[in-house]
């Protein structure tokens, strides 16, 4: 018997398990792929420890949805994933990594004027992370935004 495609590649998804440190990922650069990242990273949360509603979920959730879909929104390269990298850091931290293959375009927070639709998704994660930036995507073209999250100790 033989599998479909779409059933391999269904079966090729990470599994948000309790004893890993690290959960990565690539996923299209769509809405629909940034969607499917922001729902991988509230279950490995919630595998962690840090349940649905608890300011360390919500926080990380945030952030990791609001990196995946400027990924999806300014780094779209035909042809080319993106990637979602969650990993607990010692010391009470999470850091969450979206990389994609647009390194030409480095994301910067500013503040959008009131008539503005977008714009303001960065102060957000300037807010409720410890600490953010960007660096050039390893052993690929394009770039990394990451962001470093404190959470409270292992739940």
């Amino acid at each position: 018997m033989t599998t479909s495609p779409r059933a391999e590649r269904r079966s090729a998804l990470p599994l948000p398990l309790a004893d890993q440190t690290v959960l990565s990922f690539r996923f299209t650069p769509s809405p629909r792929g940034a969607r499917l990242a922001r729902r991988l990273v509230s279950c490995q949360m919630d595998a962690w420890g840090w349940l649905h509603g608890t300011p360390a979920h919500d926080s990380v959730e945030l952030i990791a949805a609001e990196l995946a879909a400027n990924a999806v929104t300014h780094g779209r390269a035909p042809g080319r994933d993106a990637e979602l990298r969650l990993s607990r850091v010692d010391g009470g931290y999470v850091r969450i990594e979206v990389s994609d293959a647009r390194g030409e375009r480095w994301p910067e927070a500013r503040d959008s004027g009131s008539d503005e639709d977008g714009g303001r998704g960065l102060l957000l994660v300037a807010a409720l992370a410890e600490e953010w930036g960007t660096a050039p995507r390893p052993g690929a073209p394009g770039k990394t935004v990451w962001a470093v999250v404190a959470v409270p100790g292992t739940p």
